[in-house]
C-alpha cells in the first residue's frame, strides 16, 4: 500500500522519465521505443516485434533505450506501428524482421528507415505523427493516454496524473460538487442514448439505500466497434478512477465491470490495473486515509448483443438469462439485486478524470450546444484510414470521412455511412456535412450510437445492407417479447425475397407496417430500434428497393440472382486485369482487345468489378 505522499513522489519522479512521450523538444539522450499492442496490432505480430526490439538492444548492450508496449494508436490501417520519442518517428506496417535495421540505422547511426516511414493519402512520407492528416483534426480526451502509456504500468498512468482526479474528490470536494462539475460539463452519456450524465448519477445518489452498485458496461456488441476495447486496452486505470470517483458521489462501495470474454487483451490489462490499484491501496478500504471504501470485479460476458442493454447486463451479472427487464423501475431505483446501481459505458467513464481536474467549463467548451466535448469513432467500412478517432462533437461526416478517413479507395464514390451499428440508420451522401451529434444525427433519421461508424461505396447495395444488420438482430434477439422475436424474423424473409427476385412493391410496404409496430411495441431499446436500418435505408435509398421488386435489378451487384455482370465496351481498355482476376476464367478475350464475360461461366463473384481500375465493368 502506498501513501499519498509516495503516490505524489511516483508522479514527480516518473514525470521527468515520461517527459520524452509528449515532448519532442525533451532534454534526454534516452530514447523511448513505443509499440502498439492493441488488438489490431497483436494480431499483426505486434508481440514479436516488441520481444525483437528487447532481445536486439540486449544483444548489442545498448543502454538509454526503452522499448514500451502501449494500446492503440488509432491508425489501425498502418499497423504494426512503431513509433521512436522524443523524435516522433512514426513506422509504419512495421514486420519482426525489421527490427533489426531500426535499431542499427535509427538508435545507433541515427538515421530515419526511409522505407519504414508512414505514408499519407497522398503518399508523402511523414516525419512525425503530428504531420498526419489522420490525427489534425481529433482531438483525444477518452484517448489521451492510448498509445502514450504503458496500460499494464501503473506508475505511468500516475505520472499522467493518474488518481489525482480521485485525490483531489476525496479530499477537497462532496459528492454533491462532483455531480455539479459532471452536470456542467454536459457529459452525455456515449453508450448509445445519450442520456445526462450527471442527471444519472443524482438520481442514483438520491435513490434510497444502504447498498448502492456502480457497474460499467463494457459489452460492445455493434458490429465494427471497437472503441470500449481500445480504451480497456490503452488505459485501463482511467476507467478505475472514474469509477471510484462516481462511488463516492453515489454512495457505492462495490463495482463490477461487465466485459465481452473476446476481448481477451482488454480483460487481461483490466485484471493486471485492478491488481496494482489493490496493491497501492487505491481500492479497498480507507482509500487515501479516507472513509471511502470501494472495490471492483469483473464479470465476462458470453457475447450475448442484447446484455448490452443495461438491464439485460445486470440480469447477468446477477448469474441470470440476459433479458431486459421493464422499465420503470429504472437501474438508478432498482438495479443490481434490486439496490440502486449507477451503469455508465467505458467511455463516459474516461471523460470524467479529464472533467475534475480541467472543469466543467473546459470540458462545456468542445463541441456543439447540446453535445459537449468529443467522441470516439471506430471508422471502417470503405475508407483509406482505417482506425479510430476521437473529434470534437459537430465534427461534419465528410470531415471525419476525406480529412480523417483519407477518402474512399480506388477512386469510387461515397454512397452512405452506418452509425450506431444494428441500432442505428444510413446517412447518404446528400448529408455528409451533417454535424455528429446527437441531435443532427437524430434529425436525418439516425443515431449516434456507441461510436461504430461504417463508411460504404458506390459498390454496396443498401437492400443487402438492411438485411446484413436484420439477420444480425434476429440471431441476437433475446426473445423475451413477440415484437422483437417474430417482427424482426418476418421482416428478414421481405428483404431475403428482394433480394433474390422474388419480392414485390407489397412486400416494400409490409417492411415499413411491421418496422413501425416493432418500434412501438418491444420492451427494450434493443427492439425498439432493431428496424431502424430498414427504415433510414428505405427514406433515402427507396429507389434501389423498387429496382429489387419491380425490375428485378440490383445495380451494386451484389444480389447474386438479380445481376447481370457485362463490361462496357467504351470504357473497356484491354488490359486484362479482370481476366487475370477472375477465379472461375469466365472471361475472354487477348492483348489489348475488349474482354467479354460469357455468363455461362460467370458465378457472379464481383471479383471483376472490384479489380477494374477503368470502372468498366457493371450491370
Amino acid at each position: 500500500m502506498k501513501t499519498l505522499e509516495e503516490l505524489h513522489k511516483i508522479r514527480t519522479e516518473k514525470k521527468k522519465e515520461l517527459d520524452l512521450r509528449i515532448n519532442t523538444k525533451a532534454d534526454t539522450r534516452e530514447k523511448h521505443i513505443l509499440v502498439c499492442h492493441g488488438t489490431g496490432c497483436t494480431s499483426s505480430k505486434s508481440a514479436e516485434i516488441l520481444a525483437n526490439f528487447k532481445a536486439i538492444l540486449k544483444e548489442k548492450q545498448i543502454e538509454n533505450v526503452r522499448v514500451i508496449k502501449t494500446g492503440c494508436f488509432g491508425l489501425c490501417a498502418k499497423g504494426p506501428i512503431v513509433i521512436i520519442r522524443p523524435e516522433d518517428t512514426f513506422y509504419a506496417m512495421v514486420k519482426p524482421e525489421d527490427c533489426e535495421e531500426i535499431i542499427q540505422t535509427h538508435i545507433i547511426e541515427g538515421n530515419r528507415v526511409e522505407r519504414l516511414l508512414c505514408k499519407d493519402i497522398d503518399g508523402k512520407k511523414v516525419n512525425s505523427l503530428d504531420e498526419l492528416n489522420f490525427y489534425k483534426k481529433q482531438k483525444r480526451i477518452a484517448l489521451k493516454n492510448c498509445g502514450v502509456s504503458n496500460p499494464e504500468d501503473i506508475d505511468e498512468y500516475i505520472a499522467f496524473d493518474g488518481y489525482l482526479a480521485l485525490e483531489k474528490v476525496l479530499k477537497e470536494m462532496t459528492p454533491e460538487e462532483v455531480i455539479e462539475v459532471v452536470t456542467n460539463s454536459g457529459l452525455r452519456g456515449r453508450g448509445g442514448a445519450g442520456f445526462p450524465t450527471g442527471k444519472k448519477w443524482a438520481l442514483t445518489r438520491a435513490s434510497e439505500g444502504k447498498q448502492k452498485y456502480v457497474v460499467c458496461n463494457a459489452d460492445e456488441g455493434d458490429p465494427g466497434a471497437f472503441m470500449d476495447r481500445s480504451i480497456l486496452e490503452g488505459d485501463p486505470h482511467s476507467v478505475l478512477e472514474a469509477m471510484a470517483i462516481a462511488a463516492y458521489t453515489i454512495g457505492a462501495n462495490k463495482g463490477y465491470i461487465y466485459v465481452r470474454a473476446e476481448y481477451p487483451i482488454a480483460v487481461k490489462r483490466l485484471e493486471i490495473a485492478i491488481k496494482q490499484a489493490k496493491e497501492y491501496g487505491i481500492l479497498g478500504e480507507h482509500i487515501f486515509g479516507t472513509d471511502f471504501d470501494f472495490d471492483i470485479e469483473i464479470r465476462l460476458g458470453a457475447g450475448a448483443f442484447v446484455c448490452g442493454e443495461e438491464t439485460a447486463l445486470l440480469e447477468s451479472i446477477e448469474g441470470k438469462r440476459g433479458q431486459p427487464r421493464v422499465k420503470p423501475p429504472y437501474p438508478a431505483q432498482a438495479g443490481l439485486w434490486g439496490k440502486p446501481t449507477l451503469i455508465n459505458n467505458v467511455e463516459t467513464y474516461s471523460n470524467i478524470a479529464q472533467i475534475i481536474l480541467n472543469g466543467a467549463d473546459w470540458y462545456a467548451s468542445i463541441g456543439t450546444k447540446n453535445s459537449k466535448g468529443t467522441k470516439v469513432f471506430a471508422l471502417g467500412g470503405n475508407v483509406n484510414n482505417i482506425g479510430l478517432v476521437e473529434v470534437p462533437m459537430g465534427t461534419t461526416l465528410r470531415e471525419i470521412v476525406y480529412d480523417i478517413g483519407g477518402g474512399i479507395p480506388n477512386g469510387r464514390e461515397f454512397k452512405a455511412a452506418q452509425t450506431g451499428g444494428p441500432s442505428g440508420g444510413c446517412i447518404p451522401k446528400e448529408h455528409l456535412d451533417t454535424p455528429i451529434d446527437y441531435e443532427s444525427l437524430k434529425e436525418i433519421g439516425s443515431m449516434m450510437g456507441s461510436g461504430g461508424l461504417i463508411v460504404m461505396d458506390d459498390t454496396k447495395c443498401m437492400v443487402c445492407l438492411a438485411k446484413f444488420y436484420l439477420e444480425f438482430t434476429v440471431s441476437e434477439s433475446c426473445g423475451k417479447c413477440t415484437p422483437c422475436r417474430i417482427g424482426t424474423k418476418r421482416m428478414l424473409e421481405l428483404l431475403e425475397k428482394l433480394c433474390s427476385g422474388e419480392g414485390s412493391e407489397l412486400d416494400i410496404y409490409k417492411l415499413e407496417k411491421l418496422a413501425a409496430n416493432i418500434q412501438k411495441a418491444s420492451i427494450c431499446g434493443l427492439g425498439q430500434s432493431a428496424p431502424n436500418p430498414v427504415i433510414s435505408t428505405l427514406k433515402y435509398f427507396r429507389e434501389e428497393f423498387r429496382q429489387h421488386a419491380i425490375e428485378k435489378e440490383c445495380k451494386a451487384l451484389e444480389c447474386k440472382a438479380l445481376s447481370n455482370i457485362v463490361i462496357d465496351e467504351e470504357k473497356c481498355k484491354g488490359c486484362g486485369l479482370c481476366q487475370k482476376h477472375c477465379p472461375v476464367k469466365a472471361i475472354e478475350g487477348e492483348g489489348r482487345n475488349l474482354r467479354v464475360i460469357n455468363q455461362d461461366k460467370c458465378i457472379k463473384c464481383g471479383t471483376c468489378l472490384t479489380s477494374c481500375p477503368f470502372h468498366a465493368i457493371g450491370n
